[in-house]
């Protein structure tokens, strides 16, 4: 991506400027805050120390001109035009919160039978009836006007309002977080009276000459993903990032359908080729946990066009938190809360990463910050939950983490992390059911697939476990921690040649972070390791494995293997020094005793007492060791005794 020139820089701020204007319009008010923060994190001419005067002439001359967007379709100018009025009360309506009543401005409803109209009043046998039905009213049916007299921002309004009153009610109507009706299937209502409206004007669009606008695509894209139709939802929404290319809702909807990085490259060709694409491919990227060299590149790129942005700062402080570089992760969202303190997004994640550093003083900071901001957000909940958790107060936690799913029950890190609060606090099934709605809520959620499987761990189910480990594996097969979960629940199940391939892949997953490389990933081929220092607990339990299988060259090679560990490939010459190494551990010392026991076994004495002696040394299975050297020296002593 080169850089742009100026007439390009131009034409992307007011292209940036229509989408602001263009989403506030149709009340998508994250998407337009998401629009408004690139457009001001371009870099302006006052950046360049070229303010004009205020009481310069030049101050009232108009301001440059730049290219608009898409011209409007005249029949939708005249539409809009006609609607002016009623539009901006249905407008007033939905940002009073009145979703039902703005909808009803342009797709009016009628009252359900036996309304305050009724001609006499009601029996008291009628009465009765009407106190039963009081809590389930029947739903107002749209009087069957034709909705293809309306301008397509006015029936985007009035069904997006449709859908947002639907969503309240379903959030109302749900029951306690995890109570015991609580099986998260509460819908949206609202959802098939929209689609259907949608799916009719569609099937006319073609024979009414009009333009599509994009905006009703992406409103019946998040229908149907909400109905499951995940194929045809993905078809709209690109049809929409085509027309309004700068609705980052829109974007966002197209990351949540993506499961794996080969559906990302797959969609790629389908998409506007323009900056939108890029930045698309980078967040979808990072919710894939893609952290590779070229996404990093990428997002070096488009910093350059945007570099006060807060947003694509945050994305790269997630790309180091998925690959556990927590030092940069926690240094970027330092830098964005010390430029915007007030800016709340992904708070939950830089909280997740104080909890790992054990910065308890900075947590409680944070969350003094986010609760000073703002109290009901998810994120400021996540962020006070998370502080309670580090010091060890796991019912406040879980109280806090509560809270976030009351304001928000899609809201992913509130279902993992309370998740890992029960598993805390030893209550396996509240556990399981909080992984089970974060991977309802977000398949992509490694954790919790994790999560799952380390709970069924507890219970011994290890089939259970295996299932749900290879589904985080899946996710993340760069993480090593995953591969040896898999490993160990194919050891349980007595499958010890999947185990040994599990560890096998751990070790190479562990070379790919220390090295930077994954190329030779997957292979199963020891070579792929190269010269760097191996996890000696997974060489440990391959070992063992191996030892099961009866194949006591390939155990004692890795046992071996556990040893050279301690001391690494690095040599200073200058020095005399070995370096790099990961120096004597209770996994090299149980390593060290097996092999002078083997040794011993084999009649080879002095192996064996060179190591038992080095235990001894070592201040590690010291005991055993000492019993092992008796036993060689009596041994010893015996076969010199026999010789004479």
């Amino acid at each position: 991506m080169a850089t742009l020139s100026q007439a390009d820089e131009a034409q992307l701020k007011a292209q940036l400027q229509d989408a602001v204007v263009s989403c506030t319009e149709r009340c998508l008010y994250q998407s337009a805050k998401w629009a408004a923060e690139l457009l001001t994190s371009l870099p302006s001419a006052d950046d360049a120390g070229s303010v004009t005067d205020v009481d310069s002439p030049m101050s009232d001359a108009p301001p440059p001109h730049t290219p608009t967007t898409v011209p409007k379709d005249p029949t939708e100018l005249r539409l809009e035009a006609r609607e002016a009025h009623k539009y901006l009360l249905a407008k007033t309506y939905f940002d009073c919160r009145e979703f039902d009543r703005c909808a009803a401005v342009f797709l009016p409803s009628t009252l359900p039978k036996g309304s305050i109209y009724a001609a006499s009043p009601p029996s008291a046998k009628a009465k009765t009836k009407g106190k039963a039905k009081l809590g389930t009213p029947t739903k107002p049916k749209i009087v069957a006007d034709s909705t293809q007299a309306l301008s397509q921002k006015s029936l985007f309004l009035a069904l997006y309002a449709k859908y947002i009153a639907g969503e309240k009610r379903m959030n109302e109507d749900s029951k306690m977080i995890l109570g015991p009706e609580d099986g998260g299937v509460t819908v949206n209502q609202e959802l098939p009276g929209i689609c259907a409206i949608l799916e009719t004007w569609f099937t006319n669009l073609p024979a009414s000459g009009r333009q599509p606008q994009g905006w009703l695509e992406y409103l019946y894209g998040v229908v149907l993903a909400k109905g499951k139709n995940e194929t045809l939802a993905m078809d709209y929404f690109i049809r929409s990032v085509h027309r309004c290319t700068f609705n980052w809702g829109a974007w966002q909807e197209l990351i949540g359908l993506l499961g794996t990085a080969e559906e990302l490259n797959q969609i790629i060709s389908r998409l506007p080729q323009n900056i939108m694409t890029f930045i698309f491919h980078v967040a979808a990227s990072q919710e894939l946990y893609q952290a590779t060299e070229q996404v990093h590149s990428s997002l070096t790129q488009i910093l350059s066009i945007f570099p006060t942005s807060a947003f694509l700062k945050a994305q790269r402080a997630l790309l180091h938190y998925h690959t556990k570089e927590f030092d940069e992760a926690e240094q970027i969202f330092n830098n964005i809360l010390i430029s915007e303190p007030h800016r709340l997004d992904n708070l939950d994640n830089y909280s997740n990463i104080l909890y790992v550093m054990g910065m308890r003083p900075k947590l409680a900071f944070l969350a003094q910050l986010s609760s000073n901001t703002d109290k009901f957000r998810p994120e400021t909940c996540c962020v006070i939950g998370n502080y309670f958790s580090l010091k060890s107060e796991h019912e406040k936690a879980v109280m806090y983490f509560r809270r976030a799913l009351i304001l928000d029950r899609t809201f992913l890190s509130a279902w993992t992390l309370m998740g890992h609060e029960f598993v805390e606090m030893k209550n396996t099934h509240a556990a399981i059911d909080s992984y089970r709605r974060a991977v309802d809520v977000n398949r992509k959620d490694y954790r919790a697939w994790y999560g799952l499987g380390q709970t069924y761990e507890v219970l011994e189910m290890h089939s259970y476990a295996l299932f749900y480990h290879q589904r985080a594996a899946a996710l993340r097969p760069y993480d090593p921690k995953l591969w040896m979960a898999v490993g160990q629940c194919f050891s349980k199940v007595n499958k010890v040649t999947n185990a040994i391939r599990a560890y096998k892949r751990a070790l190479v997953a562990g070379s790919y972070y220390d090295a930077g490389v994954g190329s030779s990933f997957g292979s199963g081929d020891m070579s792929a390791l190269g010269g760097g220092v191996l996890d000696p607990e997974v060489l440990y339990q391959i070992a063992l494995l191996y030892e099961r299988l009866q194949d006591m060259q390939e155990c004692s090679a890795y046992m071996e293997l556990v040893l050279a560990q301690e001391e690494g490939p690095e040599y200073d010459e200058a020095t005399l020094e070995i370096g790099g190494g990961v120096g004597v551990t209770p996994t090299t010392s149980k390593a060290r005793l097996w092999l002078a026991r083997w040794e011993y076994m084999r009649g080879m004495y002095q192996r064996a007492m060179e190591l038992a002696n080095e235990l001894c040394q070592d201040g590690v299975e010291v005991e055993d060791a000492k019993a092992l050297v008796r036993d060689i020296r009596a041994r010893i002593e015996r076969e010199k005794n026999d010789s004479r």
